[in-house]
This record gives structure tokens, sequence and C-alpha cells, in this order.
């Protein structure tokens, strides 16, 4: 992942998105180490053809967190073409990210050991000293932002 990167070539395709941020007992935010980076972000990935947005939300918590969770509204939309990711085919993309609030109705957190290593409950206290890409920790602030209109950026 890339952001605002002048080395990274630009990005030829957009890349459908969706991230959920699920609060728990005491106001903790689910967050989950990725596999591959070693940072923490929310639950989310593609939005598969034939699915809606609210319906890949629902699936990516499931997947990578072990959770089933009702989607309760929106947090925003982010489009910023400065958020690239290189695929492992080399693709350089850009990522439109629609970012949701939800709720755990079952299951327990677990990681998926495919795309995340970890998934826990995480304090809002503790979020400033986790390594967070710059766009997550924008959506997690519009997503600790509560009552405010949904951000469009």
């Amino acid at each position: 992942m890339y952001h605002h990167d002048p080395s990274v070539p630009p990005a030829t395709v957009v890349t459908r998105s969706v991230f959920v941020a699920v609060r728990g007992v005491s106001g903790r935010l689910l967050l989950l180490r990725r596999c591959d980076s070693g940072v923490w972000e929310l639950p989310g990935g593609r939005v598969d053809v034939g699915e809606t947005a609210v319906q890949a939300a629902v699936r990516e918590a499931g997947e990578e967190a072990g959770l089933r969770v009702l989607v309760t509204g929106l947090i925003g939309i982010f489009t910023d073409p400065g958020h690239v990711i290189r695929t492992l085919t080399g693709d350089i993309r850009q990522r439109f990210a629609v970012v949701f609030h939800a709720r755990a109705v079952g299951g327990h957190p677990h990681p998926d050991m495919r795309a995340t290593s970890e998934a826990v409950w995480v304090a809002v206290a503790d979020l400033p000293h986790l390594p967070v890409e710059p766009p997550c920790r924008l959506w997690i602030a519009a997503a600790l932002a509560r009552g405010e209109q949904p951000q469009l950026a």
C-alpha cells in the first residue's frame, strides 16, 4: 500500500473495497493485523461481482475476523487517488473504499491466518501506538466521530 508516494506509478484501475468499524464492549474497536505487512486495519476487502457493499462488508468481517456483524450505518466514502496498492501481479490500483459502522452479532474474533494474523478488540486510547496506514487512520477517526454526517473524501 502506498499513500502519496511519488515514486509509485499512477494507478491504472480503481478497486471497490469495503471496511467495517465494529465497536465492542467499552467502546473497543475491532482491528486486524495483516500477515503481509504487520500493520493493523479494519476488517474489509474487495466487493465481489454480484454482491452489495453491505454484503461484502458482512462477508469480509466473517472471513477475516470470524465475526458475524450487522452493518448499522455509513461512515464515509474514501476515494483518494494518492492511496494506491501494488498487487502481486504488479498492477497499481486506486482504492475506492466504503466504510461502515457495524456491531458484532455472533462469533469471537480470531484471525484467518491467510490475510490476518491477529483479530483483537483495541481500546481507543491504544490506537495511536499501533502501526496503522494513514488511510485507515482517517477511516478510524471518522468512525470515532459519532454523530457526524458521512465523510466523502
